[in-house]
């Protein structure tokens, strides 16, 4: 009897794993696209910033990068010029839906668009706001048949970005590095509040008041609400209203035209012009005289101004944030502070904490501040003198003044990799 023959079947083809690589500082939402990706069948690779992007992608070129508009150490224009340099054949997509027309449209687009669409949908769009992003994609060009290709419309995608769902945050298991912001070092209370509340805020336009001592990070609170905001893509302009003489600072926040007062030989755009659709930094808004103020206030209640010298008005739309180290809600009180101003610029307040506040935070502080002083010469270290000079001091001038004080330690050991407490000098330089 003839055995019967088995046929042979053909074995299914092995899939391969498609590879992405996301970029962003912010690990809580690197932490998000990973776990959505890999419930897709993707390998993912994670990067802190740009740097790190580039040596993930020369080790294993990626088919999708997913970048933050946000880089801690390289720009983000600069990064995505060199990127379509090495990777000619990218497919880019930004959150807002558009597409660059130069390029090739890869066969996945619509499993990233969906990544970025859960990523934002799944968590409270005022705790966790994701950042405005691009998707660059380095594949080969697709096949004629894109039926299945089609992407979010652009109003869906831009929706998501501030969209709330039902779950409360208190429902979710936050780690401490995914509080903070990149920002803003620390682990303390104090600092973790303070990026609480600008998670809270940044994706609205309320206006923001920033109060704290002087060199305690006001600034940089202004910078992480901006980028945190749907204005991250527009203009940022800071202006310090203690710097500029009285005479000066209404021309430079409002403008002025030609011949409005003696040296005016051409017209001008004020700071707040300049910074329509963005961000309008006023720091140390206790020292604005108060007849300026007056001013302001018919700005921030009408969105209109008037150029020095001219008469017509202007429609303006910024977002304000204001920074003082003063107490504005006593000046208010005596009067050398208007307080209609102070509560319309004070509708959100967040209080940067003095460095003696979160002393426990100095450690992180130091090398923080050791590693970036490190980018032009070898990163030094401090040996326990020094440390427990550092932590013996009282820091009036907060967390610029530690930064002042390591960049001088670091100049006065020289070539020397590791700073003694002789090299630590606070205030008046030691006498030999």
């Amino acid at each position: 009897m003839q055995a019967l023959s088995v046929p042979v079947l053909p074995s299914a083809p092995r899939i391969r794993p498609r590879t992405a690589l996301v970029a962003s500082a912010d690990r809580a939402f690197r932490r998000r696209i990973h776990e959505i990706l890999a419930g897709l069948r993707w390998q993912v690779r994670e990067a802190e910033g740009g740097a790190a992007a580039w040596t993930e992608a020369t080790a294993a070129t990626p088919e999708a990068v997913i970048i933050d508009s946000w880089l801690p150490d390289l720009d983000h224009e600069e990064f995505l010029k060199d990127f379509r340099q090495y990777f000619p054949e990218v497919d880019i997509l930004s959150a807002d839906g558009t597409v660059a027309q130069d390029g090739p449209r890869g066969p996945h687009r619509q499993e990233l668009l969906y990544a970025l669409h859960r990523s934002q949908e799944g968590y409270p769009a005022a705790a966790h706001p994701v950042p405005k992003l691009t998707v660059v994609r380095a594949m080969p060009k697709p096949r004629a048949d894109r039926t299945s290709q089609e992407t979010l419309p652009a109003d869906r995608v831009c929706a998501t970005k501030t969209r709330t769902n039902d779950v409360g945050l208190s429902t979710t298991k936050i780690s401490v590095e995914e509080q903070r912001l990149p920002e803003l070092v620390g682990e303390g209370p104090c600092m973790l509040e303070v990026s609480r509340r600008v998670r809270l805020v940044a994706p609205r336009s309320t206006p923001v008041l920033i109060e704290g001592p002087t060199g305690s990070g006001k600034e940089l609170v202004a910078q992480a609400l901006h980028r945190l905001s749907p204005r991250s893509c527009k203009p940022f302009v800071a202006i310090n209203c203690a710097a500029i003489p009285e005479a000066l600072l209404e021309a430079e926040l409002f403008g002025h035209t030609r011949g409005a007062f003696t040296g005016a030989v051409q017209g001008r755009v004020g700071r707040i012009e300049a910074a329509d659709g963005g961000t309008l930094f006023l720091d140390e808004i206790g020292e604005m005289p108060l007849a300026l103020q007056a001013k302001l206030l018919r700005f921030v209640e009408s969105g209109e101004l008037q150029r020095v010298g001219d008469n017509q008005t202007v429609k303006v739309d910024v977002r304000i944030v204001a920074a003082t180290h003063r107490a504005l809600v006593q000046q208010a009180q005596t009067g050398s502070f208007r307080a209609d101003l102070y509560y319309r610029l004070a509708v959100f307040l967040i209080q940067t904490p003095a460095l003696q506040e979160h002393i426990e935070d100095l450690p992180l502080l130091v090398e923080h501040f050791l590693k970036r002083m490190g980018r032009e010469t070898p990163v030094k270290r401090l040996d326990e003198g020094a440390q427990a000079k550092l932590a013996a001091h009282t820091w009036p001038g907060n967390v610029r003044e530690l930064e002042h004080v390591l960049e001088r330690a670091a100049i006065l050991a020289g070539d020397l990799p590791v700073l003694t407490a002789r090299e630590i000098e606070f205030g008046v330089p030691m006498s030999c």
